[in-house]
């Protein structure tokens, strides 16, 4: 199946022009679709939300394996086409949601406790939605996303590379760095390189609700300032002195000149339990 040739006609058929400011580069290789379904382990009672369905290729095959997919897409002219895709071939198990997923209530999606998240994401929401997605009440089991490589590279990081993003996502997930996908796998051609990623929720988090608030701002602050040594940036942040925060370092342990980027989410979750009577 030729879909670069299959995306180009049916642009051309509806008048559709790739918005680069939308982030629309259609997924044109049958490969990367293929190692998409694969790594969402998807069975015939699941629900499935993808996010931005782009012309339906991806939808099709997951609408042929699962219970139900609800597909939200944000342009108005891909989302009437998709429409006419699905009714075309007569597909009724795909419910289309015409807005931005940024702004969709996840808990009224009807999808219900349990569901997966299939999509391949603009590039340029990609933080905001994971942040939006794993915060929220009702989390998918799993996640099988196409993002810009930069990003995955960034949410599978371990130290010395971690990042405010590395720690969040890892927090609440597995992930794991499944493919890499080239510009020529796209149509138009994006700039950048793309990747894989598959995030397992965990059944259980390391803090209670009501501390991972906490949590959380401590580790903005310990990245407030990369080239600073994480007690300077702490110290700073929580008013704390220099000898607290030499003690709290020497007690777990910890190199004195450490910076945020080189402690892993373990190490952070000490940090914390020994901080946290210091954080007003």
């Amino acid at each position: 199946m030729d879909l670069l040739k299959q995306t180009q006609e049916l642009c051309g058929l509806y008048d559709l022009k790739p918005s680069r400011s939308k982030g629309q580069n259609f997924l044109v290789s049958s490969g990367v679709y293929d190692k998409i379904i694969k790594e969402a382990e998807l069975t015939s009672q699941d629900k499935v939300l993808e996010v931005g369905p782009g012309l339906g290729f991806l939808t099709s095959r997951l609408a042929s394996r699962v219970k139900k997919v609800v597909s939200v897409e944000l342009d108005d002219d891909l989302a009437g086409v998709l429409r006419l895709g699905l009714d075309t071939h007569d597909i009724k198990n795909v419910e289309i949601v015409n807005e931005n997923i940024l702004d969709l209530d996840l808990s009224g999606s009807g999808l219900g406790k349990s569901y997966k998240i299939v999509a391949n994401l603009p590039y340029n929401i990609s933080s905001v939605f994971l942040r939006k997605v794993l915060e929220a009440e009702d989390k998918p089991d799993l996640m099988v996303l196409l993002l810009q490589k930069e990003v995955v590279e960034r949410i599978v990081a371990r130290p010395p590379q971690m990042s405010l993003l590395a720690v969040s996502v890892q927090y609440y997930s597995y992930p794991v760095l499944v493919d890499k996908a080239g510009p020529a796998d796209f149509w138009p051609r994006p700039r950048v390189e793309s990747a894989i990623v598959k995030l397992k929720i965990k059944d259980e988090f390391p803090l209670e609700p009501e501390q991972e608030k906490d949590f959380f701002r401590l580790v903005k602050f310990g990245f407030s300032s990369k080239r600073k040594m994480l007690k300077n940036n702490l110290a700073a942040a929580f008013r704390l002195s220099p000898e607290v925060m030499f003690e709290a370092l020497n007690h777990l342990n910890f190199n004195p000149r450490i910076r945020a980027q080189d402690l892993t989410l373990k190490e952070w979750l000490k940090l914390f339990e020994c901080l946290r009577d210091y954080m007003v």
